[in-house]
């Protein structure tokens, strides 16, 4: 292994393993460091891997989109095929339900109709054709077993929801990073595992390398922060944390792990869901199992972390994701022992990631994706490698935006909308659905 590299990236989740891929394509000479033991052994691994196209602005969806294209094709996108495997993608459709604290997906229409994205209106009824087990009423406000009303109808049922047919899930998060490694791999690129960044290196005022936690010096003229919760604190070594007007922090979630309803082949005609009346989203998982994320209820306490010291074992708080969902999916087996993932996100302020140049030169970000940016890694890959082209090249990315072109949904994107300097963006959620 050689001292002396084009680019060094920090973290090799799937989207270190995609920007890897990408830059290496270009021509670039890449290092990538985790101190995992292997891509996609981090923060990747617990992701539900969910791909959606709903998210709370024009900018998101259309990059969620344009990413579903490379999704459906993966191995096309790779070129080459994985010997250790290719992950499953199930494009199995996502169904959004109608209720008033999405607004009744109003925004979301309007917004598949700004991106051309198909979607469809769907009925209660044939909610249940699909759904037999569904219980279409209304239980809103989010509430936690320990609230007065906990379980009990307030009223009235869902008027619908709609169906966003480009989407779905991957079954193997981590894999899909392994297979983006080993692409990238193709291409000349290097990764070196189990090693801790302990410094970035600096020359001439801007970025020059990093200093690993053994003492050794890797020098590169670009250094790109990939390195997912731990984002914040690489962020610090390199100077930049406190000049960043969008901050990073991380956030310990859990996702429940329960038995599917009796009577329904979950993994045959299971889709992704999610239900703003109840704060649950849900995916099959394999062996007729369902998985159960929160969508950040303002019921529940957020537990903001310190990423190399936290409780890695679950709480109450998945058994309760998983009463939350029983509402909906009537006859779902909660065990005595729910089992579960426990994990990290990355988050902004406004739960929109950052995509960007800093302050010091040849230093940049790829930051606060955890929790709703998994889908999108591929085409962040190629997004960072045209802005660190051109910023390179001497574009003043903070006056004058690089913008990307998002080629199958024909659309302009400013890279600018990821700015770390952007005020908080109030259209945003505040949640995992950014």
């Amino acid at each position: 292994m050689s001292e002396n590299y084009d680019a060094i990236i920090i973290g090799a989740g799937v989207i270190g393993a995609c920007t890897a891929f990408e830059m290496a394509k270009a021509g670039y000479r890449t290092l990538s460091i985790d101190k995992t033991g292997g891509a996609g052994h981090g923060s990747t691994s617990g992701s539900c891997a969910i791909i959606r196209l709903y998210y709370s602005n024009v900018e998101s969806c259309a990059l969620a989109y344009e990413n579903w294209f490379y999704w459906k094709d993966w191995a096309g996108y790779l070129g080459a095929p994985d010997p250790r495997g290719m992950i499953d993608y199930r494009d199995t459709g996502t169904l959004v339900m109608k209720c008033a604290e999405n607004g009744y997906l109003e925004r979301a229409a309007e917004l598949m109709e700004a991106i051309h994205a198909p979607y469809e209106h769907w009925s209660p009824e044939r909610i249940r054709e699909r759904f037999p087990f569904f219980d279409l009423k209304l239980f809103g406000p989010a509430k936690r077993p320990e609230d007065a009303g906990f379980g009990e109808p307030t009223g009235g049922e869902l008027p619908g929801a709609i169906f966003f047919p480009c989407g779905g899930y991957v079954t193997d998060p981590a894999l899909a990073a392994q297979n983006a490694e080993f692409a990238a791999k193709r291409h000349g690129a290097e990764f070196l595992y189990n090693s801790e960044v302990a410094g970035i290196l600096t020359e001439n005022g801007r970025a020059a390398g990093v200093r690993l936690s053994d003492g050794r010096e890797l020098r590169a003229g670009i250094v790109v922060n990939i390195a997912g919760p731990h984002s914040s604190k690489i962020n610090r070594m390199a100077g930049v944390f406190d000049e960043m007007n969008i901050k990073t922090r991380a956030l310990r979630h859990e996702v429940a792990h329960v038995p599917a309803p009796p009577g329904f082949d979950m993994g045959a005609h299971g889709m992704v869901t999610s239900d703003s009346d109840l704060a649950t989203y849900a995916r099959p998982e394999r062996g007729d199992h369902v998985l159960i994320g929160s969508e950040d209820p303002q019921c529940d306490t957020r537990e903001w972390v310190d990423p190399d010291d936290w409780n890695r074992d679950l709480s109450e708080q998945a058994r309760v994701q998983a009463m939350r969902l029983a509402q909906r999916y009537t006859g779902l087996p909660i065990p005595n022992k729910v089992k579960g993932v426990v994990d990290l996100y990355d988050v902004t302020e406004d739960w929109i990631p950052i995509y960007d140049k800093t302050a010091l030169p040849g230093f940049y970000v790829a930051i606060g994706t955890s929790g709703n940016q998994f889908k999108n890694a591929p085409v962040v890959g190629k997004m960072m490698t045209k802005l660190i082209e051109e910023c390179e090249a001497g574009r003043d990315h903070d006056a004058e935006p690089a913008s990307f072109r998002f080629e199958n949904v024909g659309m302009d994107c400013s890279i600018g909308f990821f700015s770390r300097n952007r005020e908080i963006n109030p259209n945003s959620s505040f949640s995992v659905l950014g």
